[in-house]
């Protein structure tokens, strides 16, 4: 992209700030900062297209449900994905923070994870069955791990490189175009106008090519060295803290809460598993209905994201009460068309997803807040370390329910789930407001 081209975008996106006044970066950064921004929404928004195209709770689901691969293996993908992403962290955080220049981790975690989108694309070509499954999930580990690489650097590279003014709307122009591209693949996938398979496969491959092309991206960025110290071991610092569960009474609430609602996470693949036994079909009523899914997930965040976020500044409380309620009614619901035969219906699914993702996205914006502003300065890291360390452990315990499936069906998982999440409900009644109330 010309340098003209990188200042015209720069004002587009960044018009109404005060000027061209940086803060709290180095002043070879200043300078670059058009650039960098730019280079920032360019190889964000591959990365959030990517993530789409890859979604565990829907596409992965679907195409396991597709390729024959058993329930257990189902169940298996949100575990780990989400937990792969997390705990790591813990353990190559203070290594990562001690790197001069991170934008490098960030480019090989972002390749990685396009070979990983590739080999997942392979065994979705190449096998069928439970090998398909157990392929596709080793695939997805190793995409998980480095997305964790991803998840630790890029914060620091983007403080470091883009003013504090601005950096919101970084994010926010690339999560634009994520969203704006993943409803188009939902749209396509509706339209019924590729053969089923080769649109998901080529999807597959296309985040590949959008992760390699992200890294090449951001491996442009000017990045001037940075500070080295602070590279605390973050599990450490959690184990050290875990007194803090025995003198916080909220802190323990709060993480009862935040380990309740991973329901809203766990869900969705055992929801297009059940559709696609009840429809008798190779997904979720049938091949338009994947994209359905897709549309019903992205639309659900690009219009509940903002009025979560707004609601959350002035109650993450109620935001958490509001989205137990929500869940425990749309998986319910799930329950409810499924005795009444109907959750095959191509309408059906993407009805009770879209009202989970709403909840799914609270729950997000919700927690994120609250564990924020119940903090102090002094607490907020070891609070941080100590959540996260718990509810990427009680993740990785979420592959029991793929377990409950294989025995028991995916209707008693998710009635499992809705009472998690119903139970969420009045422990988050529970928690004290941290946000100033008028």
């Amino acid at each position: 992209m010309a340098d003209s081209t990188r200042e015209l975008v720069f004002q587009m996106l960044t018009a109404g700030d005060d000027g061209r006044v940086c803060r709290d970066i180095p002043e070879a950064s200043c300078n670059e900062e058009a650039r960098n921004f730019t280079t920032h929404v360019m190889a964000l928004s591959t990365s959030k297209i990517a993530d789409g195209l890859v979604d565990p709770k829907l596409v992965l689901s679907w195409l396991l449900a597709t390729l024959g691969a058993p329930t257990l293996l189902i169940g298996l993908l949100v575990p780990v994905r989400e937990a792969g992403s997390l705990l790591p962290q813990l353990f190559t955080a203070g290594a990562l923070r001690r790197l001069a220049q991170r934008k490098w981790a960030w480019a090989a975690g972002s390749i990685v994870q396009g070979l990983s989108a590739l080999a997942i694309a392979m065994a979705a070509l190449t096998l069928e069955g439970a090998r398909a499954g157990m392929a596709i999930i080793a695939a997805l580990g190793v995409l998980a791990v480095a997305r964790s690489v991803c998840s630790v650097t890029y914060k620091d590279v983007l403080g470091k490189t883009v003013s504090k003014s601005r950096r919101g709307s970084a994010t926010g122009a690339a999560t634009t175009v994520g969203a704006a591209a993943v409803l188009l693949f939902g749209a396509l996938l509706a339209s019924g106008l590729v053969a089923r398979m080769d649109l998901v496969s080529a999807g597959l491959i296309g985040a590949g090519v959008f992760w390699i092309a992200g890294a090449a991206i951001f491996m442009q960025l000017k990045e001037a060295p940075g500070a080295t110290e602070g590279g605390a071991n973050p599990f450490r610092a959690a184990m050290d803290n875990l007194g803090l569960l025995g003198e916080d009474a909220q802190l323990r609430r709060f993480i009862a809460v935040r380990a309740l609602l991973i329901s809203t996470a766990l869900a969705p693949p055992f929801m297009v598993a059940l559709a696609a036994r009840s429809s008798g079909s190779d997904g979720a009523g049938g091949f338009g209905g994947l994209g359905l899914l897709i549309i019903a997930s992205a639309g659900a965040g690009l219009l509940s994201s903002y009025v979560w976020g707004r609601l959350a500044d002035k109650s993450s409380r109620k935001v958490l009460i509001l989205t137990s309620g929500a869940a425990t009614l749309a998986l319910c619901a799930a329950l409810g068309l499924n005795a009444a035969g109907l959750l095959g219906a191509v309408w059906a699914l993407p009805l009770v997803l879209f009202a989970l993702m709403i909840a799914y996205q609270g729950v997000r914006l919700g927690r994120s807040t609250h564990l924020v502003d119940m903090a102090t300065q002094d607490t907020r890291a070891a609070y941080t370390a100590l959540s996260n360390t718990i509810i990427g452990s009680l993740l990785l315990l979420g592959g029991v329910f793929s377990l409950v499936a294989e025995y028991a069906g995916e209707a008693t998982v998710l009635g499992l789930l809705a009472i998690m999440s119903g139970l969420a409900l009045p422990v988050a009644l529970g928690l004290r407001e941290v946000q100033p109330q008028e």
